[in-house]
């Protein structure tokens, strides 16, 4: 990847981690035009995700401070034998709630080497699909939409598994990660504010996991990566990625959160169909 690449793979990944159109189908089928797939576009991608991680730790960095606090003072109250479940504040069940959350991941690890070789592969038709499945999963969270619904201090571990689940999926290429948790959360009767807020501290955890197992393993192996441009293009996904927070933040407030699925039909029948032209031809078309 050189610093073009950089550049334009970290304003694809700054927008499209946040907003409901997929990063990892957006960044596979770029790659795949530009002939750039294989294994370092995947570490690429890891790279370029550590970006909007800082994004979300610094558009959330209140609700993730709290919730720090809170778990020390939980950890001292259980020390101490002063511990009372029932005195349990919005922080303070929010906690719980993510530890639920990332329990399907557990289970989604042992498969992760499946979704890095459809994001890696040269075939683009998992990703049509999948942008198709987003845009339904969107239209359908539309028609669930509830006035009011859980906030933090009465979500339950139900809502929070199922965000949860729909996480563990995601990793698909072309399945939008905020698209598909936020979309869950909707479905469930979660409210618009907490499904945006939970959806992306819940992300904190899971992509940062991500870079503490594949970073190392990529210094240390035989992938040749350009730190330089990968640097330039983490930057430019964290600046990106806080614009495209804040857009998700008005869009899901004043209910057009859906309006991407109208992007995502149209895109993912072209990409669909061009991969199953390459698969019948034989050819991979390539910019």
């Amino acid at each position: 990847m050189d610093l073009f690449d950089a550049v334009i793979q970290g304003i694809i990944q700054g927008l499209t981690e946040f907003l409901p159109v997929s990063s990892s189908g957006h960044l596979s089928v770029y790659q795949h035009f530009t002939g750039n797939s294989g294994e370092a576009a995947g570490v690429y991608s890891i790279l370029l995700h550590l970006g909007t991680l800082l994004a979300v730790c610094i558009a959330f960095y209140r609700e993730i401070f709290d919730m720090i606090k809170e778990f020390f003072a939980m950890a001292k109250e259980i020390v101490t034998g002063k511990f009372d479940k029932k005195n349990m504040t919005g922080s303070r069940r929010m906690i719980f709630l993510l530890i639920i959350s990332l329990l399907p991941l557990c289970v989604f690890y042992f498969i992760s080497d499946f979704y890095n070789s459809l994001s890696t592969d040269n075939d683009i038709v998992v990703e049509g699909l999948c942008f198709l499945l987003t845009a339904a999963l969107l239209l359908v969270s539309g028609k669930c939409v509830k006035a009011g619904g859980t906030t933090a201090e009465n979500m339950t571990w139900k809502q929070a598994l199922g965000m949860g689940i729909a996480q563990g999926i995601a990793p698909l290429p072309g399945l939008s990660r905020s698209g598909s948790t936020i979309s869950t959360g909707l479905i469930l009767g979660v409210s618009r504010d907490q499904a945006v807020a939970f959806s992306f501290i819940m992300g904190v955890p899971a992509v940062l996991a991500a870079n503490v197992l594949e970073v190392p393993a990529a210094i240390t192996g035989s992938v040749d990566i350009n730190w330089g441009a990968a640097l330039v293009g983490m930057f430019i996904s964290l600046a990106v990625g806080i614009a495209a927070i804040k857009t998700v933040k008005l869009l899901v407030k004043n209910d057009k959160f859906t309006s991407f699925a109208w992007y995502l039909i149209p895109l993912g029948v072209i990409i669909t169909g061009i991969g199953i032209f390459e698969h019948i031809t034989g050819t991979v078309i390539t910019f």
